[in-house]
């Protein structure tokens, strides 16, 4: 017992374990200064482009969610604007991808690589320790497309992911009164899903996700230049013509324009 008294300290601890507690103290503190050093970084990764937001700077990036791949050496070779830029022009030894599909994750590999690259880029020469994450999701995704997304993110570089829903982002961003006791309606409609929700009190009274979205438009036009004029355009060029000349609304004077296919 003698022995034992002369290897504790006055508060009853063991030099090694107040030595450990100090360490994981001094490591808390750290890491709870890590949002200075590493400024947190919010994702809206979208089936059609992702936006990349960093506390501070504001958005840094609006790219889409594309990504060229060697076939052989399965090596990634571009990303964002570069890569849409093969789609539908790449030869038989690159690939180009889109990682998500419908709002969630298609391709583990393909998405972490772009995560990745998303994150580094923002990041760019600033900080040194790993950033949190904050990712947009759909509501209507299952706990198996949750987890895909946060084990993409840590995989890539992320510190900690946290989830959040899309229309409770929308609704921020467009400035709804969410947290007032009355109903506030949005529809976001993204490339592969539609999020339709009330929200109240700062949380989600009733919701619902539509896989049905802006790629869908895509496939009709291109299947209606096909069908009515005999015309094969691409990915691209029909969503071009989408942006241009489409709208939900009845116009008072039809637009025009001249298509190549």
């Amino acid at each position: 017992v003698g022995s034992e008294m002369c290897i504790r300290d006055r508060y009853g601890n063991m030099p090694q374990q107040r030595g450990r507690a100090m360490a994981w103290e001094f490591l808390s503190k750290l890491q709870r200064g890590f949002g200075s050093i590493t400024p947190d970084i919010a994702m809206d990764l979208g089936t059609a482009n992702t936006l990349v937001y960093v506390r501070g700077r504001g958005i840094v990036i609006n790219e889409p969610s594309v990504v060229a791949l060697d076939r052989v050496k399965r090596e990634v070779l571009a990303v964002g604007y570069a890569a849409k830029e093969m789609l539908g022009k790449t030869p038989d030894s690159i690939q180009a991808i889109r990682p998500m599909k419908d709002g969630v994750i298609a391709d583990f590999r393909i998405a972490e690589e772009m995560i990745k690259y998303f994150i580094r880029a923002a990041r760019g020469r600033r900080g040194v320790f790993r950033p949190r994450v904050a990712i947009c999701v759909p509501t209507g995704i299952t706990d198996v497309e949750r987890r895909a997304v946060r084990d993409s993110a840590l995989a890539a570089g992320a510190r900690e992911v946290i989830l959040v829903e899309e229309p409770i982002a929308a609704a921020i961003g467009v400035g709804l009164p969410i947290h007032e006791p009355k109903g506030s309606m949005i529809v976001d409609i993204g490339g592969g899903t539609t999020e339709v929700a009330v929200l109240a009190l700062e949380g989600i009274v009733t919701s619902t996700s539509i896989r049905v979205a802006g790629d869908e438009l895509d496939e009709a036009i291109d299947l209606y230049l096909k069908k009515a004029y005999n015309l094969l355009v691409g990915e691209q060029t029909a969503e071009i013509i989408k942006k241009t000349i489409c709208s939900a609304y009845p116009l008072e004077r039809e637009e025009t324009m001249m298509v190549k296919g």
